[in-house]
């Protein structure tokens, strides 16, 4: 019946289209971040609350950091894993550039919120927001063969740190 629904475009205010389930599985992904200064509009605000009301989260299972995408790539409430970077992440928001990756080819890009608050949108809290975003993105570009294995999907046991990606005013996490 939601296909027909789809089909007709006649789904009920409010409803949402949900990208197929499929098992664990993993893609390379170009991978970006954005915080409080760069979300649009600037703030902690996300399209589409699964677990959170606003851009967040530890990194756990139970808590993952919200993230963006395609919809189509990931449907809203999923969960991915970033090895390189110890965290689970939820698909709670949108990102224009990853639509437009995945519809012109079919390319995974994923938008990691990094944090930040309302002091991010001045220097030097601002600089310092962008260098830590800079340096977790892990490639330069959606074909670039350095994109990182991202799953979707995953278990529940894999190794994680609930240290925050960024922490106001200046320090970005080490890694550690």
């Amino acid at each position: 019946m939601l296909v027909a629904a789809v089909a007709l475009g006649v789904l009920a205010p409010g409803s949402t289209v949900r990208a197929a389930t499929t098992g664990t599985r993993t893609v390379k992904a170009f991978m970006t971040l954005y915080g409080y200064a760069d979300n649009s509009p600037p703030g902690r605000a996300i399209a589409h609350p699964c677990i959170h009301h606003v851009a967040g989260g530890t990194g756990t299972f139970k808590d993952p950091v919200t993230f963006a995408t395609d919809v189509h790539e990931v449907g809203w409430c999923k969960k991915i894993y970033v090895p390189h970077m110890k965290r689970y992440f939820i698909h709670e928001d949108e990102c224009v550039e990853c639509d437009h990756d995945w519809t012109t080819s079919h390319k995974y890009r994923f938008d990691m919120w990094a944090g930040g608050d309302a002091g991010s949108k001045k220097n030097p809290e601002r600089a310092a927001l962008f260098a830590c975003e800079s340096k977790w993105t892990r490639a330069d570009a959606i074909n670039d063969p350095k994109n990182p294995v991202i799953t979707i999907n995953p278990p529940s046991n894999l190794p994680v740190t609930k240290a925050r990606i960024f922490t106001p005013p200046k320090t970005c996490w080490n890694g550690k």
